[in-house]
């Protein structure tokens, strides 16, 4: 899902009081009141299942970890910005609490268990999981910004949780020192699955860690595949995480129009003229409707992955977003978009089908008639998709569906279950 963002606002004092297990008792302070609201909130929404998850939710205490934060947004299903570029692009957040819920039940944490985590960010996530594996497991948190690592640690130690080790160093290289792992999770999005978290991946372990596949992300939940080569997931939820830094980082998928705050985000990146592009998007938008009007999930996890996995060559396929409410080429918010020669199609994730579009109508027949496929095809979800991630050596492997992406590390096979 796309989280919401929320802007830091003037620090909020927190009296921390130490009761056992490493976390902080609130249950006198309205704290604790507003974490079983979150809880009820992520229930609600159909978005936390598991009663341990849940325990760890109501039993961390958010709001330590985020402190320039009032406690409505500590608590708040919204994620937070920690940190930005130059730029003024978001390089690190608190994840949006149902996301967080989502990928915990994912992994699947036991007592016990020798947990990895590839961005620490504020600690928060690093504490709910060594809240659930207990004192008999351990939990490694790695963080490329020694700032971050720091105020995590900080964090931490004031939620009276010191047991977990943070790193600070590129999480592409795993931490061997702590290897093997039953679980490994990333909360940031990746190009490709970096060899070394293979390697200290235990044999029966799990890998949960948002990938990119062409213009959206999934978290994937991965395990060895059956056959001994690669990695395999059938449980893949949508998500949007700010990218893995580094050596792994991959290619750039960003590129912002010329004179415009419109972001477009694409595989095929490169190949996007931005000058072109403003020139085509410089004219009054057209408003088309689909046959069919989408919801919110049925675009993200239906719609959006069918299009990757059938979109012909000379179509490029992207998501858009523009920040902070306003408005650009009479664009908001977040969607995806068709770009052909002369022609371009936008679908905001908000607009149940209203297109808005630019040049020739070419991308959006191009849209309505995918529409019609998917639709003959049973409307499938993402909980049909499977994703394989093999290794690169030899020639690409030949498949009877779906489609292949080539990374620096693997081959990535994606396609739909009839």
């Amino acid at each position: 899902m796309f989280a919401r963002l929320a802007a830091k606002m003037p620090m909020a004092g927190c009296h921390c009081v130490n009761v056992g297990h490493g976390i902080v008792d609130n249950k006198d302070m309205p704290m604790n009141e507003r974490a079983k609201e979150l809880v009820e909130t992520l229930k609600a929404q159909d978005d936390l299942h598991d009663p341990v998850v849940e325990e760890a939710f109501l039993r961390v205490p958010r709001h330590v970890f985020l402190p320039d934060c009032t406690p409505e947004e500590a608590y708040a299903n919204i994620a937070v910005p920690l940190k930005r570029d130059a730029y003024g692009t978001v390089v690190s957040s608190a994840s949006q609490p149902a996301m967080i819920a989502q990928m915990l039940e994912q992994l699947d944490l036991q007592r016990g268990h020798n947990v990895l985590e590839i961005g620490t960010a504020s600690g928060y996530n690093a504490a709910l999981m060594q809240y659930i594996v207990g004192d008999e497991g351990r939990v490694t948190t790695m963080e490329l910004d020694t700032d971050l690592a720091a105020m995590a640690e900080l964090s931490l130690q004031r939620a009276l949780m010191s047991r977990i080790v943070v790193v600070h160093g590129d999480g592409a290289q795993g931490y061997a020192p702590r290897a093997s792992y039953d679980r490994i999770i990333a909360t940031v999005g990746v190009w490709d699955i970096p060899p070394a978290w293979i390697r200290q991946l235990r044999p029966n372990g799990k890998l949960v860690a948002p990938i990119w596949l062409d213009a959206f992300q999934v978290s994937a939940a991965f395990r060895h595949d059956p056959s001994g080569r690669g990695l395999y997931s059938e449980h893949n939820l949508p998500c949007w995480f700010v990218r893995l830094r580094g050596r792994d980082a991959g290619p750039g998928l960003t590129v912002r129009v010329i004179g415009s705050s419109l972001e477009l985000v694409s595989s095929a990146a490169e190949q996007i003229d931005d000058a072109a592009v403003h020139a085509l998007l410089s004219d009054d938008a057209a408003i088309n409707h689909l046959d069919m009007p989408l919801t919110f999930d049925q675009t993200l996890s239906g719609l959006l992955p069918y299009l990757a996995l059938n979109t012909n060559p000379d179509v490029i396929l992207t998501s858009y977003y523009v920040p902070d409410g306003s408005k650009s080429y009479g664009l908001h918010g977040a969607g995806f978009g068709l770009l052909m020669r002369g022609s371009a199609c936008f679908l905001p994730f908000s607009e149940r089908g209203a297109c808005h579009c630019f040049g020739s109508a070419d991308a959006f027949i191009v849209l309505q008639d995918t529409l019609a496929a998917w639709r003959a095809a049973s409307t499938p979800l993402l909980d049909k998709l499977r994703v394989r991630v093999l290794p690169i050596e030899g020639s690409i492997p030949e498949i009877s569906a779906g489609r292949i992406l080539t990374r620096r590390h693997h081959h990535i096979h994606m396609w739909m279950e009839t």
